[in-house]
């Protein structure tokens, strides 16, 4: 399934994508996509439900604003320097094992909604990512028993600011968690639907010029590893978001850099998990 969630900020429904490709309202199936929904095995009880009521469930206008396709995660863990030609871009050594960072659920918003450049920045950066949804609650599992947590997978623009992240002192936190510096989605694609998500292509563009051209493939850490590792730390929750680190490409590394600037469009996909959009606009 395809899950996303539509509607003005603040007021935004459930709906899917059903067998025909329509986008169909599922809010009468009294659930949104929150922690308590994959907790409570939301996404086989919706499967059922849609079985005997997807006919009689509305469509939702083409022209309607696409939101964050899941409710209040508790946390967005962020795995960096997860490709090695953009560690190396970065003139960082690589790593041996998965660096991780958090990222405020604050920053995050709808996959077509504006990036806010942010008072006194000028070094904000994009980052196309795939980022996991957990499905249940997860604490010292083993590798091999990692897919078995994933509810799905979405595409995520880690966007950053360098400035912030790696010139002010301290974590990279605050270069991470601006406003509207996490557009998820647009969708929350089951895992059934992923073959390997190991083995996904990945891509952004800059104002129509591609910049980032990759495949999950290259991950330093592949998928198994890097939700076995986090959860050794921390208990992961059902909702919780793993954004697994950015190719090469980043506006940091090129020769000179290049930034985000108001007005400037970005366009990032996956295969299979969509595409998104955004336009830079600074903060007022």
């Amino acid at each position: 399934m395809k899950l996303f969630r539509f509607g003005e900020i603040g007021y935004e429904k459930p709906g899917i994508i059903n067998n025909n490709g329509d986008k169909i309202d599922v809010s009468e199936f009294n659930s949104d996509y929150d922690q308590n929904f994959f907790a409570n095995n939301g996404l086989n009880n919706l499967s059922k439900w849609l079985e005997n009521n997807s006919s009689i469930c509305p469509l939702i206008d083409k022209d309607s604003r696409l939101g964050l396709p899941i409710v209040n995660p508790s946390k967005i863990i962020c795995v960096g320097l997860n490709y090695e030609k953009h560690a190396l871009e970065g003139k960082m050594d690589i790593p041996k094992e998965p660096i991780l960072f958090f990222k405020s659920t604050s920053a995050l918003t709808g996959p077509y909604d504006n990036i806010i450049i942010p008072k006194g920045s000028n070094k904000t950066d994009w980052e196309v990512e795939l980022a996991i949804i957990i499905g249940k609650k997860a604490s010292y599992i083993k590798r091999e028993d990692s897919l078995n947590y994933i509810a799905g997978y979405a595409l995520h623009n880690d966007v950053s600011e360098r400035e912030f992240q790696l010139e002010r002192s301290g974590q990279w936190v605050k270069g991470k968690s601006c406003d509207s510096f996490a557009p998820l989605g647009p969708y929350i694609v089951t895992a059934d639907e992923i073959d390997d998500p190991n083995n996904l292509n990945l891509w952004l563009k800059l104002n129509g010029t591609l910049m980032q051209n990759s495949n999950t493939s290259d991950f330093i850490f592949d998928i198994e590893h890097v939700v076995s590792y986090i959860s050794n730390f921390m208990t992961l929750l059902p909702g919780d978001i793993i954004s697994t680190g950015t190719p090469q490409g980043v506006g940091m590394g090129l020769n000179p850099p290049r930034y985000l600037k108001e007005g400037d469009v970005v366009e990032l996909g996956i295969d299979g998990l969509g595409v998104s959009k955004q336009t830079c606009i600074n903060y007022k």
